[in-house]
């Protein structure tokens, strides 16, 4: 949606939905979970620079990704995205592998002692703790998650302490379609897919068409038709980070982005076709090096 001098981008804050506590707990387990690490490498290594909290035992699971500990705080597992239970909501079905994804969490919380680890906002309006978990043994739980492809990364400009390597560790479980990644609903999709993905969150993947700077907001055109095709945005009080990001992979200005393919992640809403709003840069994946 490269616009005409007319036309102002719309920006739009996203703040995660509210989620009921079920009232007994879903042990079922998730069957033969695959925890892919990097051999040999520290778990807990990628925490070590946050800052310590509270820890604590877990005394429910709530869903994929939002647990309790026995002294009542409620975590929700920052980073991550799992699918979602129906938990009571009117109109609301369950996400294929909803229950698997409770039942990998169940798995690798329940009953054990935790540590909470917080790397940005470390709390959202509900008064859950946004943080990394710990496990007692040196487990990162959020890296097993994504591991087992029980879960996707989704994360926030005020969180994003170790993104780049939840990125990396979600791409080796995409390739070998674990989890999630073997179903289609979760698919990554082309540019032309996202007729049916409006008010969803979704992984897009194609090559910019045209990147243009328009009265300060940054637009990402995935097709000749700025009024139709899939666009990228990006608000003018966000743009500095990701010129920072992208020189510093060699790409400047931004205007470079064009001809590059790229992955993109975020919620897809209704705006001259559909449209991610970025607000920062690691939703942006450069899927080829700067030439």
């Amino acid at each position: 949606m490269v616009p005409g001098a007319d036309h102002i981008g719309r920006a739009r804050a996203r703040t995660a939905g509210r989620r009921c506590r079920p009232s007994s707990l879903v042990r079922a387990l998730a069957g033969a979970a695959l925890a892919a690490w990097i051999a040999g490498a520290d778990a807990a290594a990628p925490l070590e620079a946050l800052e310590a909290g509270a820890d604590g035992v877990v005394a429910e699971v709530v869903d994929g990704d939002t647990l309790a500990l026995a002294d009542g705080t409620v975590v929700r597992l920052v980073g991550l995205q799992a699918p979602k239970l129906a938990l009571g909501r009117p109109g609301f079905a369950d996400w294929p592998l909803a229950q698997a994804a409770r039942g990998a969490l169940t798995d690798l919380v329940l009953d054990r002692r935790v540590s909470l680890r917080y790397g940005g906002r470390a709390r959202d309006r509900h008064g859950r703790a946004l943080a990394h978990l710990l496990r007692e043994d040196g487990v990162w739980v959020q890296g097993e998650m994504l591991a087992r492809g029980m879960a996707r990364v989704y994360s926030f400009a005020d969180n994003r302490a170790l993104v780049a390597e939840m990125l990396a560790i979600e791409a080796r479980a995409r390739t070998a379609e674990r989890g999630i990644w073997g179903h289609r609903f979760y698919r990554v999709r082309a540019p032309e897919q996202l007729a049916d993905a409006l008010g969803s969150f979704q992984l897009v993947e194609g090559r910019v068409h045209a990147a243009a700077v328009v009265r300060g907001r940054l637009y990402l055109n995935f097709g000749a038709d700025w009024r139709e095709d899939f666009t990228v945005t990006v608000a003018p009080r966000d743009r500095p980070a990701f010129e920072r990001a992208f020189a510093a992979a060699g790409l400047a200005p931004l205007e470079a982005l064009t001809g590059r393919q790229v992955r993109a992640r975020g919620w897809i809403d209704d705006y001259n076709g559909p449209q991610i709003e970025a607000t920062h840069p690691e939703q942006i994946e450069l899927l080829e090096p700067a030439r």
